[in-house]
């Protein structure tokens, strides 16, 4: 399973163990692509997930501290099914957990094309957010905008310098 491990106290990242498997699994709700939140920031593991593992759903439990999660946590998490064209299903821990330590929460839902489809009705609530999950929208989204078809792979790009 590829899992990005992070430690973090205060904004302090104290320990690092990067996974070397990529997980997707079968579903009755799609192909499900597993990561956590620190993921986020490697869009290659979204790539590879929605390319190389057809994944239709990505699934980021999350723990952003309350900086990160104010400044990246939807933007990364819409580009992330922007540019996969997958669903994403992101549960967020929220809430102070000690004097050092407060995560950011706001659980939400994405669709293929970006759009927030739910979310907990402010950030730091207790719930559940729950949308429908439609792959035809997913197959929708791909046909009408056929990236997979368009895409390069780094195997056929030209180094160059100026």
């Amino acid at each position: 399973m590829w899992v990005e491990v992070h430690l973090f106290i205060g904004e302090e990242l104290l320990v690092s163990h990067v996974g070397d498997t990529v997980v997707a699994v079968d579903s009755p709700f799609g192909r499900l692509g597993l990561t956590v939140c620190y993921d986020l920031r490697f869009p290659e593991l979204y790539q590879c997930l929605r390319f190389k593992h057809q994944a239709q759903v990505l699934l980021v439990p999350s723990a952003f501290t309350k900086v990160t999660g104010e400044a990246h946590w939807e933007i990364l998490l819409r580009a992330r099914a922007i540019e996969t064209q997958c669903y994403v299903i992101a549960a967020a821990q929220a809430g102070k957990h000690n004097e050092k330590r407060e995560s950011y929460g706001d659980s939400i839902i994405i669709d293929p094309w970006g759009t927030v489809i739910a979310r907990l009705p402010d950030r730091l609530s207790t719930g559940f957010a729950v949308a429908d999950i439609d792959l035809s929208k997913v197959e929708a989204v791909r046909t009408k905008m056929p990236i997979s078809v368009h895409r390069k792979f780094e195997s056929i790009w030209k180094s160059s310098s100026l």
